[in-house]
């Protein structure tokens, strides 16, 4: 049988800035191309338990993030992604404490200008 390859890129922006990376991904007839075959094929991965893609969320299809059966397409950008430096929820709640020590602190404002 004969193999069947199609062109994808791989932008690797875990280390600083963003390298993209021509790729042909090689199928055996009758293969599924996912997003982890073309992981080992690329040498970044072995296995889906692998300790460089362990955390949930480190890759991704044209920005949406895909698990490692997710099927990957001709043409498609497979994206892997830094890990978080800060998490997102812990600013917006840092943020919404800041905004809401301002109100009150607009409140007493305006009770100590009545006083006077």
């Amino acid at each position: 049988m004969a193999n069947v390859s199609f062109d994808i890129l791989i932008c690797d922006a875990r280390l600083g800035e963003p390298v993209l990376t021509p790729f042909k991904l090689t199928l055996e007839a009758g293969g599924h191309a996912t997003v982890g075959l073309a992981l080992v094929q690329a040498g970044i991965a072995k296995m889906p338990e692998d300790l460089v893609l362990a955390r949930k969320g480190c890759f991704g299809v044209f920005g949406k993030r895909k698990e490692w059966d997710s099927p990957i397409y001709s043409g498609d950008r497979l994206e892997l992604y830094s890990p978080l430096l800060i998490d997102p929820m812990t600013v917006r709640r840092k943020k919404a404490n800041q905004n809401q020590d301002a109100k009150f602190q607009a409140a007493a404002a305006k009770r100590k200008a009545r006083r006077l």
